[in-house]
Formats: C-alpha cells, structure tokens, sequence
C-alpha cells in the first residue's frame, strides 16, 4: 500500500486520516465532513479509494492477508485483518477474543464504485476538425446530460512490468483535468435539445490536433500500449505513474469531474460533491469500525466491514457482491478455528448483514414524487429501505433490530418507501441474504441527485453516518441475543 500524499487531499484532517486513531469525543461533526472531503479528493477512482482506505486500516494495526497467501496461523481471537479482491474491492475483519465457531457475525456492507466513464481499451482516434480526443465508455448511468462542460480528469491502475521481469500494478493520477465534452450551443435549434449519441456526441476533447509529440522511440513503439492510445496520452500517463511509456502493458482507466467536493449553503449545513454513491456510506463503515476497535476485541463474534466493487453495474463480477468474496473469507476464518460445517451454517444463522447504501432525501421541487411520511431529511439519521418486491432487505425482524439500536444510542431512524407508481432501485443486499441465510436490513445515509455526476448530502451526515455505524457494531450481539431468547 502506498501513503496517502498530504498534498492530494483537502483539509489538515487528512494527516489524522491514515493514523487509524480514534476521533476526541469533542470533534464536531464539521471536522468529519473535512475528512471525508479529504478522502474524496484524493479517491478519484475506486482503485485510489481502496488504497486509501486500505492505508488507514493498516495504520489501526490490521494486517493485509492476501487471498493468494495461505492464512493458516495468521488468524486467531482478537486478531484484525483485512483483505482485497482486484484493488476494487475489501474486506476488513475485527476477530473477538472470545469468538468462536457458531457464534455470529455484525457485516456492514457497501459499495465503493460509483457512476464514472471508463477509457476503452483501444482509445485512440482519428484527429477530427483539428480536435484531439479519446474513446470512452459509460459505466451504470454515466455521461448523462450532468457530463456537458465538466473539467475532466483521468486517474486508475496501470501493469508495468519492471527490470527483474516481476509485474505489478501501480496507480496513477493525474492532478489536472485533461478533457472536456462540449455542449451544442442552444442557437443550434432542435439538435441541442438531444436525444445525444453517447458514442458520436459525448467524446472527450482533450486539445488541439498539430499539437503532436516528436517521432516515438524505438522503445516506445515496442510497447504494447503503443497505437492503442494516444501517444501523448501514454506519455503523459507514464509520468504521472513513474514509469516508462515501454513497460506499461496495460491500463485500467477512468475520467471524472475534478471539482472537489465542499462545505456550502448559508450554514455550511450542506455537502455538494462528486460520488457521494456509495463512497460516503463505505467511509462512515470503515471509521465506524476504527472508532469501535476497543469493543470489538473484546467480544465474542466477529466483526466485519465488506466494501465492494461493481454494484452500479449488477455486482456479477468477482469483486462484486454477488462474489464470494465475504462468504469465502468467513469459510476461510472459521477453518482456522477448526470450524465444521454444522458450525460455519450456525455462524451464517446468528449473523447480522447491514446493507449500507445512500438513499433518496426528499426533494422540495419534487416533493409529490415521494411517499407521504417516506421523505428522508438531510442532517437527520439514516435512512431505513422498504420494498414489498424484494429490492431490499428491510423486514420485521431486521428493522426491529435496527430500531433498538438507534434507541440505545441516540440515533434516529428514517423510513425510504417507493410510491406505487415509481419503480425502486436495488442494492447489495438481496444478494447477500439469499445466497448465505443471513438475516438483513437496508440502509443508508440520505442524498439528493443520486446518479448525478455531483450530489449534495448534509455537513452531519458523515458525522451521523460514522456514529450509527459504530454504535451498531458495538451494541448488536446483545440487543440480538433477546430476539434468540424470544424465538426469533
């Protein structure tokens, strides 16, 4: 894992970022937004927020466990790991000192891709009316109508093959916006108002043609890379990544909007940033653990934050949820325990399974779109999903549980229910409930204009986001085991 750079985050707070130290009880709820504005700023892409949160993991005394290495003895009571899956994907895991096989686990999980474009593995075009540009695909619901005009960055994960012959992958950032998509002037009539062909009429302009670099090397022509993609592009990519154009075998790339994300309205009582889905729920339940460490030691099951990749897209591939990535990791936990099957299904059946993802603050301007009594406010509490058709969790079970929590702990609940003549989104929480028998709720920190390439959210909502995720973790087991008692 490489250190987060002061220099590539927002705010004094970031240098607390990735000590893994535990907030003052006296830091307000300002100074959370301050770090996950700095977290933001420097996780442009889902591989730079893996990293980073990876980095404050290993600051709190985890260990990385690679899912290629043995674990044999490398698990045990009270230990704290965490493990990866792409660089797009993780996997934290506090072991009680007094766990043991059959006992449960308390999973928080999100998903820390969100909306971008990616650059297609052969980019490179043909020069057109004097104009450099670059082949990029949307991923879920990007380059909607939000990508006109936006200073466009381009960040992600390079293989390099280095002097020994070893390959590795490094990432890169570059820390200026490269790209715009130029909206059609209204004077152009009925042809600006769209529909827009997302491959003929969204393509990045990166300059001006002519601008063209000297005659490649003989080296460069000789990598693989080279005809694929702009040369100045590859050159410009290489020196932000700290290697040579030649020993890049591959990129993995994405562009994105480069404004940060920042405090506003006339309270500073609001957030408005890039990608707030999912990354500001995967935030509040890696610090939620951090603030945890000490309780979590010391109980008596497992303890758990799964962060995944590929939910926007219908999380099939194999760092998404609908992988193995938690299942095989508790398979893999309990055999260090000496586990047998009867106990690792016991383990499933006493588990909890939080599904943490934003959800639909009322919008004034759209305030009849909503359910009466279903309109989550900003600065308030999480949000708790409702979906009689299956797209959540939520039951009477699940949510009774949640409830007491917040009861105990000075958090407040909302309800989200989509009206009947709208159609409900999805999460990762079907899928993991279904496929391990877990028991399971849906929830998640409130915002307006999902899907936008910028949303706002409230200036507490971290604070409150953190706070609800460590007092769940800590108070769980037992609120759980009155529902055991009473047959539930």
């Amino acid at each position: 894992m490489v250190v987060v750079k002061k220099e590539e985050t927002v705010g004094e707070r970031d240098e607390w970022c990735v000590t893994g130290g535990k907030h003052d009880p006296a830091v307000s709820p300002e100074e959370y937004t301050e770090d996950f504005l700095g977290f933001m700023a420097s996780s442009p892409t889902t591989f730079h927020a893996i990293e980073h949160v990876g980095e404050r993991l290993n600051n709190a005394g985890f260990c990385y466990l690679s899912e290629r290495d043995s674990w044999k003895d490398r698990v045990s009571s009270g230990s704290r790991f965490f493990t990866t899956r792409n660089g797009t994907s993780l996997l934290a895991v506090v072991v009680g000192k007094d766990f043991k096989p059959g006992n449960g686990a308390a999973i928080i999980g999100a998903h820390i891709d969100a909306l971008t474009t990616k650059v297609k593995p052969i980019s490179i075009k043909e020069p057109k009316d004097g104009y450099a540009q670059i082949g990029i695909a949307p991923y879920a619901g990007a380059l909607s109508r939000q990508w006109w005009d936006r200073d466009l960055g381009i960040a992600g994960r390079v293989i390099v093959r280095g002097d020994n012959g070893a390959v590795c992958s490094k990432l890169v950032h570059v820390p200026h916006p490269i790209a715009t998509i130029p909206s059609l002037a209204p004077h152009f009539g009925a042809p600006a108002d769209g529909p827009f062909n997302k491959e003929t009429q969204m393509v990045p302009v990166m300059g001006l043609w002519g601008n063209e670099p000297e005659d490649p090397s003989e080296k460069e022509k000789n990598s693989p890379l080279y005809g694929k993609h702009n040369l100045r592009l590859l050159r410009t990519i290489a020196k932000y990544a700290g290697v040579s154009v030649e020993d890049m075998l591959q990129v993995e790339l994405e562009m994105f909007d480069t404004q940060h994300g920042t405090m506003g309205g006339l309270d500073r009582d609001l957030i408005f940033c890039p990608r707030i889905d999912d990354k500001i729920c995967s935030f509040a339940a890696i610090n939620g653990m951090l603030e945890s460490l000490d309780a979590l030691t010391n109980s008596s099951t497992l303890n758990i934050v799964a962060l995944y990749d590929n939910e926007e897209i219908g999380s099939l591939q194999k760092q998404g949820a609908q992988g193995n990535l938690l299942e095989g990791s508790i398979d893999r936990i309990l055999c260090q325990f000496g586990s047998t099957d009867e106990l690792k299904r016991l383990t499933f059946a006493n588990s909890f399974f939080a599904s943490f993802d934003v959800c639909h603050a009322v919008n004034p301007n759209f305030s009849e779109l909503y359910l009466e009594h279903h309109k989550p406010k900003l600065n308030t509490g999480v949000g708790m999903y409702f979906d009689p058709n299956g797209h959540m969790t939520t039951d009477s079970v699940s949510s009774s549980i949640i409830e007491e929590v917040a009861r105990r702990t000075n958090n407040k609940v909302q309800y989200f229910h989509i009206r009947n003549d709208s159609r409900s989104g999805g999460t990762i929480g079907p899928y993991i409930s279904s496929k391990s028998g877990m028991r399971a709720v849906d929830l998640g920190i409130p915002q307006l204009s999902m899907h936008s390439i910028r949303a706002t959210t409230g200036s507490k909502d971290v604070y409150l986001g953190v706070k609800f995720c460590k007092n769940f973790l800590e108070t769980w087991n037992e609120i759980d085991m009155q529902f055991k008692v009473g047959g539930l």
